[in-house]
């Protein structure tokens, strides 16, 4: 039986500055960042040796707040919290984990609503075009800084999967192993297709004001997040929850809903309450940049100069990235596995299926 972390465990973020006008962070464009910020949360105790860590890497709209409570009355923990703490499979007992805000997000960490300490002002849509490698640099200089030595694994879905590629790659001997979730080696056609829809329905919005705005452009913003919720989960989930079932009954009401209709504009009204519309478009160019061979030679060739041990895991619904791109990674790299999660819930069951999660990363882990 998987133990819960006790209600009672508060987590407090930490915030720590990276570089500064004096040492400024030069991405991956040629353009540099005066000052970088990184808020980021821990669990466990780190070795003398700095050999136990493990590093999280968040996906698009989440945070660095994965598991635990941020104060008494929360009553909903981290993201991930089925799956970090005493008996799951990131053992708080035995492993460092370490979750980083990252960078070109708007919760805490230097990205689109940072001041530019050039100008005094936010950046908007002036913070500058960042990539998944950038993304990992960061992260990189944040270990250091807190005495990492070594990571166990490094594991993440979707946005997060990509960050574990770049780091099986990037850091070859620093990483035992990578856990690639539901994503690609190169970001497909087709969820580039689907943010450039969800892009464009912020740019529409008549409160965009080319990124200048003073309140958030939240019906773009929501409309955005719409798009994004129709392939982070599955046609059989949509059918099975909702079917053709309306609000309001049998009636034929202008105003009278399908339930499907009333969830995705729950989910997007509820993002436009949380985040930032700059920021959205920031992180999806990264995404859409993602291509491991990037100057780097053929993707096969990349693929197979990972060291690390892998464990691909794709999900048997997931519409977004479908199984195939998880398979190609494990075809590829010399010591990887592949797992399928057997789901419902398409993109969106590494948030859910804690369950499988525990039994086929506990049981990776192990064996490392």
């Amino acid at each position: 039986m998987i133990a819960e972390v006790e209600h009672t465990e508060i987590v407090q973020s930490k915030t720590i500055r990276l570089c500064t006008p004096q040492q400024p962070f030069r991405l991956e464009s040629g353009e540099t960042l005066a000052e970088v910020t990184v808020v980021y949360e821990t669990y466990g105790r780190l070795k003398e040796d700095g050999t136990n860590a493990i590093l999280i890497c968040h996906a698009l709209t989440a945070d660095a707040h994965a598991a635990g409570y941020r104060h008494a009355d929360d009553q909903k923990p981290g993201w991930w919290h089925g799956l970090i703490g005493e008996g799951k499979a990131l053992d708080t007992r035995e492993y460092f984990v370490v979750c980083p805000n990252i960078l070109g997000s708007c919760y805490g960490t230097t990205g689109p609503v940072s001041t530019n300490p050039t100008t005094g002002v936010p950046y908007r849509a002036a913070f500058p075009t960042i990539t998944v490698r950038d993304i990992v640099r960061v992260q990189k200089l944040l270990l250091d800084r807190l005495g990492v030595q070594r990571l166990t694994t490094v594991v993440g879905s979707s946005l997060g999967g990509m960050q574990a590629l770049e780091w099986g790659v990037m850091y070859p001997q620093f990483c035992e192993t990578i856990i690639p979730i539901s994503t690609a080696a190169q970001q497909p056609a087709w969820c580039i297709a689907l943010n450039t829809a969800a892009r464009t329905a912020i740019m529409n919005d008549p409160g965009w004001n080319n990124g200048n705005y003073e309140r958030q452009p939240e019906r773009g913003l929501a409309l955005a997040r719409m798009i994004g919720m129709i392939s982070y989960r599955s046609p059989t989930e949509f059918d099975e929850r909702f079917g053709r079932q309306l609000v309001d009954g049998p009636s034929l009401e202008r105003e009278n809903y399908f339930s499907v209709q009333s969830y995705l504009c729950y989910q997007g009204n509820k993002l436009a309450a949380r985040f930032d519309a700059n920021t959205y478009l920031c992180l999806t160019r990264a995404m859409d940049l993602h291509d491991i061979a990037h100057n780097r030679g053929a993707v096969d060739n990349v693929l197979r100069s990972i060291r690390a041990r892998a464990l691909s895991i794709g999900v048997s619904t997931d519409v977004r990235y479908p199984v195939v791109y998880q398979q190609r990674i494990v075809g590829q790299i010399p010591r990887a596995r592949y797992v399928e999660i057997d789901s419902i819930h398409g993109h969106d069951a590494f948030l859910l299926e804690f369950g499988q999660l525990n039994a086929v990363i506990g049981s990776f882990l192990q064996r490392a």
